[in-house]
């Protein structure tokens, strides 16, 4: 049976009205598609909500500025809490990928729970859709990974959960997007994961790694989509850099250099369930690896990832 965006649409704002009712409520606004179209939905469902943003210092280069320039042409009041010190203190020697992702959902709740007690908040809205809850295990199901948001939620919550996408998958979500009229480049946006760059540095998080991967990201997104624009290459359904812990001999002028290791990682999926990478012509992969190399001075090697998932995942923690 096809998706039906409408009655989906119409179901979710009676599910969040006979959830929510009379409290109030926050939504958990990251910027994505998941988070935007939940937050479409509870503007339509109940007058007591309040768009919270929670940069935790892990985003994208420019993603604050961005999401808060989505916040506002769609007319969502957006709050911004810089809470980028507490999640590195937090995650420092941290190398354990279930631990990171563990700590980040906690710190996120507890932030939450913090805004909540100032207005009497009952409600937490999330994006939450059914890849994060199927991964994350429980049941019958075997534990891929936890994502922050389900597997990552600590026991003990003040605060009640109400997710509307909750049965619903990544394509489905751009198609109730729409519907709802949200602009292009919310419901088209490629995924980018809740706990952020922690997922893309392997092993230990640092101010130093970040800032890296930061300026690599910003450089495989701009050269994927200029030449997707250019009809070189079909855009990928998510692209990335990673980092790895590790470090590689390489020479710099003519000096011995030891410095980092990018992975781009680029794939074709429907749902994020399963993925296959993404057949990136060799010049647009050498265009990312030249710039990677020459304007991050921390990096010495660039590869690419051709592991379809499964075996792997999408992320790389």
């Amino acid at each position: 049976m096809s998706f039906n965006a409408e009655k989906f649409i119409e179901e979710a704002k009676r599910y969040i009205k006979d959830t929510v009712g009379k409290e109030k409520a926050i939504i958990a606004l990251s910027g994505g598609v998941d988070s935007f179209t939940a937050a479409a939905l509870a503007a339509h469902a109940t007058p007591n909500l309040f768009a919270i943003f929670v940069d935790t210092g892990l985003m994208r280069k420019g993603e604050r500025a961005k999401v808060c320039e989505a916040a506002k042409k769609v007319d969502i009041n957006l709050k911004v809490i810089d809470a980028g010190k507490k999640f590195l203190t937090s995650l420092r020697n941290v190398t354990d990928p279930e631990q990171k992702r563990k700590i980040i959902g906690e710190l996120f709740i507890r932030i939450f729970e913090e805004e909540a007690k100032k207005d009497n908040v009952a409600y937490l809205i999330q994006g939450t859709i059914a890849p994060d809850w199927i991964e994350s295990g429980g049941g019958t199901r075997d534990k891929i990974k936890s994502h922050h948001n389900v597997g990552g939620l600590p026991e003990k919550m003040h605060l009640k959960l109400c997710e509307p996408l909750r049965e619903i998958y990544k394509h489905e979500v751009r198609e109730v997007a729409k519907k709802l009229g949200l602009p292009d480049y919310i419901y088209s946006r490629q995924p980018f994961p809740g706990p952020a760059l922690a997922v893309r540095i392997v092993g230990e998080i640092t101010e130093e790694k970040i800032k890296i991967l930061q300026d690599a990201g910003e450089i495989a997104e701009e050269e994927i989509e200029s030449a997707a624009k250019r009809n070189e290459i079909e855009l990928p359904w998510q692209y990335f850099a990673a980092l790895l812990p590790t470090k590689a001999v390489g020479v710099r002028g003519d000096e011995r250099a030891y410095q980092y290791i990018v992975v781009i990682r680029a794939v074709r999926s429907l749902d994020g369930m399963t993925a296959n990478f993404s057949q990136i012509d060799w010049k647009v992969l050498q265009k990312i690896s030249t710039r990677i190399t020459n304007e991050i001075r921390e990096v010495g090697r660039v590869v690419y990832d051709i592991t379809n998932k499964p075996p792997g995942t999408i992320e790389f923690e």
